[in-house]
C-alpha cells in the first residue's frame, strides 16, 4: 500500500486511487516501471519504483514526499508520451525521462 507520509491517506485505494502517471522502460535487460502518486490534501507526490530484473530478484521502493513542482514536471513529461506503458517506446519524452539508459 502506498500512503502519504504526511497525512497517512492511502493513495492506491478508493475512488481516486492509482497513479496519476506511469512510465515503463527497458534498461540493460531489466524493465523499470515508475508510477507517480499525488496526495491532494498535502500537495506532494510519491514515486513508486518497480524493477523487474532479467537476472535476479525484482525490487520495489517508494520515494517521497516529492515537491509538487518537481512531480508536476515529471507527470507533464510522461503525459507527452504516446505509449508510456511500452518499455520499447523511444519517443522524446521517454528519452528525456530516462536519458541515454534505454535499451
Amino acid at each position: 500500500m502506498i500512503e502519504c507520509s504526511k497525512c497517512g491517506k492511502p493513495l492506491d485505494e478508493g475512488e481516486q486511487a492509482g497513479p496519476v502517471a506511469r512510465i515503463c522502460a527497458g534498461i540493460m535487460g531489466d524493465e523499470y516501471i515508475e508510477s507517480w502518486y499525488f496526495c491532494p490534501d498535502c500537495q506532494v507526490y510519491y514515486l513508486d519504483n518497480y524493477r523487474d530484473r532479467f537476472s535476479g530478484e525484482d525490487s520495489f521502493s517508494v520515494q517521497g514526499p516529492i515537491a509538487k513542482a518537481k512531480g508536476d514536471a515529471k507527470v507533464a513529461l510522461i503525459r507527452q508520451c504516446p505509449k508510456p506503458h511500452s518499455k520499447r517506446c523511444r519517443c522524446p519524452a521517454h528519452r528525456e525521462y530516462f536519458g541515454s539508459w534505454l535499451d
